[in-house]
């Protein structure tokens, strides 16, 4: 009878050499280290190998503001003589999260203005022999019950 061999428990192998490799494509711009108070965003200050200074001068009056390479030690690699973070014409740019949340509420009370007024002008054309209704609800229907 030939000799057992000498074998380890299936738990106490490694699978690491069979472990399969997921390639992901590298970013073209590097995050920064997430911060709960400000949001970031990449601010074009060249295209096409041109200055914009109009680009920049609009943002900084929205409320962005340079990111510094010195408060961002990971991306010091990127840091421009003046100390910002710029990569290819791209400026990283922070803003406080108050203050986005605050553009976007002025934005959807533009929305809701705009709509009101809409649904205004429609139902002044409106005629009580033949109604307008102006209903705002979609349905979406799968499946054999289609029509």
């Amino acid at each position: 009878m030939a000799e057992t061999q000498d074998r380890n428990p299936r738990e106490l192998s490694s699978r690491e050499k069979n472990a399969r490799y997921v390639y992901v494509p590298p970013t073209n711009l590097p995050d920064p280290t997430p911060d709960p108070d400000f949001d970031f965003r990449w601010i074009a200050t060249h295209v096409a190998n041109q200055a914009d200074p109009g680009n920049v001068s609009k943002r900084m009056r929205e409320g962005w503001s340079p990111v510094k390479a010195e408060d961002h030690p990971e991306l010091r690699l990127f840091a421009t003589p003046s100390g910002n973070v710029e990569i290819g014409g791209l400026m990283l740019c922070k803003i406080p999260k108050k203050v986005v949340a605050a553009r976007a509420e002025y934005y959807n009370q533009q929305s809701e203005k705009q709509m009101e007024s809409v649904d205004n002008n429609l139902m002044r054309q409106s005629d009580p022999r033949m109604p307008i209704f102006n209903e705002r609800e979609s349905e979406v229907r799968f499946g054999k019950g289609r029509k």
